[in-house]
């Protein structure tokens, strides 16, 4: 099944771009499909990463010396030091590259400094509602996320749990992140506990049986391999006390149901209410990164326990939005947002909640979930 992506600006551009995002987000296929015939790099492949590695400056014979078209490399964050190479090759020649890799953040830890602003940066997504049209199911996608391949494996769920631990296997221990793939294992299985959760490192790391300095490292290689998400408490001009916690998300509602361990004494709401909270977290980014609305994320919670999922911050604007799963909304539902708004009177107001009814509820609009995901614009836009 081909689903169009909404990522169209970085071609139209002309410019030399980064494209990151996690493995399996469709990075490949999306290149493939819109640049066939292009001169493709693949990094995993060990005829183009086993001379490069030794030699990064061989890419200069695999370019043909009248090529002026686009230049693909595939995981570049496998050999940084190919980028010292690609940007003499656009200043010299003029040549333009795509370069996908599933971490940014590991190519600047390793003091890469992403060619001097000549090349952007753009994130692929796992899918969309919108992308996916007419094909979008809120119970699928919330017990199943977004992830492309997913659509068209027979057995979604078994898909899910091997893309967790190809991860393991391919990213964490291929790369050398970790000398201990079985303590990671565990720490993934505890750390998707505290999905939607402000996040307490101590508690994690006791639970997992890990230092807390290894569980904060194994934090960073989520966030490395662009496979976690984490939330900053919303405190500009603060008036109350707040947590001062991150907020923890995997990146897909997927993903996270496949990494998280579940028993007989688990709850459908102990899943389901993360999980539509992650389904709603993944498509405001995409929505926020391909419209280019330029919001910053955040979460509110304060030391009395009023909590607002997410809170966006940027030029449109402030926007507050509560994910509720049931289909009937009660006055306890919205008073987070009551309170977000004592402080902050001039936020724009969201509950996207189970119903299939938009409610005006003292100027809070409360909108049908699955409405509001196959149309984020209507919710991002002032």
């Amino acid at each position: 099944m081909e689903f169009e992506r909404l990522i169209g600006k970085p071609l139209s551009a002309g410019r030399s771009f980064f494209l990151f995002g996690p493995r399996g987000t469709g990075k490949t296929t999306w290149l493939k499909r819109h640049l066939p015939d292009r001169l493709f790099i693949n990094l995993l492949r060990s005829e183009f990463y086993n001379p490069l590695s030794a030699d990064p400056g061989r890419i200069r014979t695999l370019i043909p010396p009248q090529y002026r078209d686009w230049v693909i490399i595939d995981e570049v964050q496998r050999i940084p030091a190919l980028l010292n190479e690609v940007h003499d090759l656009i200043e010299s020649r003029g040549l333009r590259f795509i370069l996908t890799g599933s971490s940014a953040r590991a190519l600047r830890r390793k003091g890469v400094n992403l060619l001097a602003g000549r090349a952007r940066t753009h994130f692929m997504h796992p899918l969309t509602a919108a992308e996916q049209g007419a094909a979008f199911d809120l119970g699928q996608s919330v017990r199943f996320g977004h992830l492309p391949a997913r659509f068209s494996d027979p057995d979604p769920q078994r898909y899910l749990k091997d893309y967790v631990q190809t991860y393991l296997r391919e990213e964490v221990m291929q790369e050398g992140l970790t000398r201990n793939i079985g303590h990671f294992a565990r720490f993934l299985e505890t750390a998707s506990l505290s999905q939607g959760q402000p996040l307490n490192i101590s508690a994690v790391a006791r639970e997992a049986q890990v230092s807390r300095p290894a569980a904060e490292n194994y934090f960073s290689i989520l966030d490395d391999l662009l496979l976690a998400v984490r939330l900053p408490v919303f405190s500009r001009k603060a008036k109350r006390k707040l947590v001062s916690h991150q907020k923890f998300y995997l990146f897909d509602a997927g993903v996270f149901r496949a990494a998280r361990p579940v028993g007989p004494l688990d709850s459908n709401a102990e899943i389901d209410g993360p999980a539509l909270e992650t389904l709603v977290l993944q498509e405001l980014r995409a929505a926020n990164d391909y419209g280019e609305y330029g919001y910053q994320l955040h979460y509110w919670r304060t030391r009395a326990q009023h909590e607002v999922d997410f809170v966006l911050y940027g030029p449109r604007g402030l926007l507050a939005i509560e994910v509720k799963r049931s289909k009937h909304l009660h006055s306890r539902d919205t008073r987070p947002l009551r309170e977000f708004r004592k402080d902050y009177p001039a936020a724009r107001c969201r509950v996207l909640y189970g119903g299939d009814q938009e409610l005006h509820l003292d100027g809070i609009v409360a909108v049908p979930v699955e409405r509001a995901l196959a149309n984020p614009g209507d919710i991002l836009q002032p």
